[in-house]
Formats: C-alpha cells, structure tokens, sequence
C-alpha cells in the first residue's frame, strides 16, 4: 500500500515556515530553559527551609533532574528521527506544565526528586537537542546556521529573564505560588506553539512500504557508521572534557572570585557575563565560519579558554583582570550548541541527526551534571582553587586537543 514519506533538509527546504518554526522555538527554548532549569537556583534556598532540609539535598534533585535528561536524550533522539518534532514536543510542553504543578506541592524531599527527574526527563523532549532536530530537517546548511544562531541567542537570555522573574514572584507569591505563575506561562505558551507551529517539511513523495523499510535501514545504518567512527568518539570526548570544564566554572566561579577579595555582588555580576558572552562566542563562530572551518574556530576558543582560566590566578585579584580573564572563558561558554549540529551534519549528514545527536548528547550531560559535585569535592580535600584551575584547564586544553585531531583523523566508509 503506498505511504507518504517526508524527505527533510531538500535544498529548497526553509522558506516562510521554516522561519516560524524558528521563532516559536526561540520562544519556547527561552522559556522552557528559564522555568524548568533556571528558576530552581533561585527557589533552592526557601524550597530547603520550607522541606526542613539541608540546601546540599536539594540541589541534588536538580542533579537528578539533568541526570534523567541525559538518559531521555537517546531514545528521544530516535524518536526524533523516525516521528519528527511535532507530537513528541507537545507532549513533551503539556506533561512539563503539569509537573511544575506538581513542583508547587511537594512537600518532602522524596517528592521533588521524583519531580525533578520527570521534569530532567521531559525537558529533553522540548529543549535545545529536538529543537535543533527540528531545525536540521528543515533548512539546508546554508540557512542553518542562521536559524540555529537565532535559536540559541533569543534562549540565552532566559536566565535574564526568569532569574529575575522567578525571583519577583517568590517574593510576592512564595515558591509555590511562583512555580504556579510559571506553570501558567510554560503551558500558555508552549503547548500551542508546538502543537499548531512544528511540523515536519512539506516535501513529500508517494512510496511503497519497502521505500518506508529502506529509510529507517538507512536511518540505522547512518547511526551505526557513526558509532563505528573514530571521529563521533573523539569528538565525544572532546565535548566531555569541555562540558566537564564550563559546568564547573558556572558553579565555582562565583566562589573562586569572592576567595580572592571580590565582594559577592561583584562576583555575581562578574559571573553573569558568562551568559552575554555565550551569545558572544556563538555570533563569533557564525561570522568566523565564512571563512574558517568550524574545528579551527572552536579549537582556537577551547585554546583561549584554557589560557584564560591559566592565567586566573595571576590577573583574577584585580577588578580588571577578573574581567580579562572571565571574557576570554566566557567566548567559548556556548559555542557547542552551534558547532555540535554543524560538526554532525558535515560529516553524517541528516538523515539520523537526531539518533546520533542524542548518543553524543548523554554522556556529555551527565559529564556537566557529575563535574561540580567532583570539583566540590576536590575543593574540600585541597587548600584553595589552585588544582581546580589546573583541572579546568587542563580539560580545556585536551578539548582543544581533540578538536583538532578529529580534524585530521580519516573518514568511515558509511555502509547500508
């Protein structure tokens, strides 16, 4: 019986709805990043008071939170690849809404756990990796970079916007009547957006069921070259080490600063540049990848990091120096989430972007969630930062290292 199959990523693919795909993920990215992520940093604190708990256990929920989201991510981005975007994300933005209410009613620390790692769980349906599946299937290369660029400069402000925010209704409304507030916002918007704007390309083409077998054979197959490249696993670790690196800065900076005589407000704010300059590094990369490829650009932003966190301990005492050397961190804080989709679909194509993307997207999160807890406990067991730095910047380093070996390390023979 004929079927009707979608070709994605054709190159007349893009056009008016492409663009509005782009804006409602823009939207919805900023808001699903700000109340199902953000806005716990700013709850942590009257969430332990009222559970009569210590702040250590709850903040490891959120642990527990990006922990599920890492296990969600493979079989979300198989999904992703056989079903598209449309149901999975809409799903996703209902069953996220309910469980911010539920958030509002725990009431012990058993019950925010499980919330969380329901929210870890369905915030890999609805933020940066199947937007950008979206996104891959849409537009060819030449218009894809733009439209990821827009995704992730409009969501990296959320923590500009709902830190605030968040803060603003906890203290008018308390953290319950806050996350109910967010709740409202996240399901008011969201649910819509995916629901009436995603869908898959309006490229089609009548096949038989033995077509529809052959594109999830090749699907299977694109997968599998990757798995069998040297490259996906240098890469891998690369993303690993770099993750690991800026995971441990957002969470230590704050205190690193303050150790060598900053007030804590100046090290707040010092700390929030890190946000502006993700948005930096990833306007650089867009810019700079006319002319250079996408391993050069990210190598030489995974070097100056590394020399930027080296040089910390000699210029960070000073006001300018902190400024300095947060600056050169900073450029690379979120260069990732352009250069991974580009560095995936040059070198596997889209046909199974997604499937691979969220194979290479678990073990770098748990890397981000597991690296605080690890630097926390190296603070606890040496005097100072010092072999933090060298930690950080030795990940840094090896980031940097292996962004150019994948570079030059041979391709596979993909194989059906």
């Amino acid at each position: 019986m004929p079927t009707t199959i979608t070709v994605p990523a054709d190159p007349v693919v893009g056009g008016h709805h492409g663009w509005r795909i782009v804006a409602a993920l823009a939207v919805t990215s900023t808001i699903g990043y700000g109340t199902l992520y953000y806005a716990y940093a700013v709850l942590l604190t009257p969430m332990a008071a009222t559970l009569r708990t210590s702040t250590t256990a709850v903040t490891g929920a959120l642990t527990a939170s990006v922990l599920a989201g890492a296990l969600a991510a493979i079989p979300v981005g198989r999904w992703l690849d056989h079903h598209g975007g449309r149901a999975l994300m809409t799903t996703g933005s209902i069953t996220a809404t309910a469980l911010l209410i539920a958030w509002s009613q725990v009431h012990t620390i058993e019950q925010l756990y499980a919330v969380m790692i329901g929210i870890g769980a369905t915030g890999a349906m609805v933020l940066y990796e199947p937007a950008f599946a979206v996104i891959v299937a849409w537009f060819t290369p030449e218009r894809r970079a733009t439209a990821l660029l827009v995704v992730t400069i409009v969501a990296g402000f959320a923590s500009t916007i709902f830190m605030p925010l968040t803060g603003l209704l906890a203290a008018h409304l308390g953290w319950r009547g806050a996350l109910l507030v967010l709740a409202a916002i996240h399901g008011a918007v969201t649910v819509p957006l995916h629901a009436l704007t995603i869908r898959r390309p309006r490229l089609t083409t009548t096949a038989t069921a033995g077509t529809e077998r052959s594109g999830h054979a090749q699907r299977r197959a694109a997968a599998q070259t990757a798995m069998r490249d040297t490259r996906f696993w240098i890469l891998a670790a690369t993303l690993i080490a770099h993750g690991a690196a800026t995971s441990t800065m957002t969470v230590h900076l704050i205190g690193y600063l303050t150790s060598r005589g900053h007030p804590a407000t100046v090290a707040a704010t010092l700390t929030g540049l890190l946000g502006v300059l993700s948005v930096t590094g990833r306007l650089v990369l867009t810019a700079a990848r006319r002319h250079l490829r996408v391993t050069t650009i990210v190598t030489a932003v995974f070097a100056t990091q590394a020399a930027a966190v080296l040089a910390m301990p000699l210029l960070a005492g000073t006001r300018t120096g902190a400024i300095i050397t947060i600056i050169g961190f900073g450029l690379g804080f979120g260069i990732t989430s352009l250069a991974t989709p580009a560095l995936l679909t040059d070198r596997y194509g889209t046909t199974a972007y997604a499937t691979i993307a969220g194979r290479l997207a678990a073990p770098v999160t748990i890397a981000k969630a597991a690296a605080p807890l690890a630097a926390a406990g190296l603070l606890h067991t040496t005097a100072g930062y010092t072999p933090l730095l060298a930690a950080v910047t030795a990940c840094c380093a090896l980031a940097a290292t292996g962004m150019l070996t994948r570079a030059t390390t041979t391709a596979p023979t993909p194989s059906v």
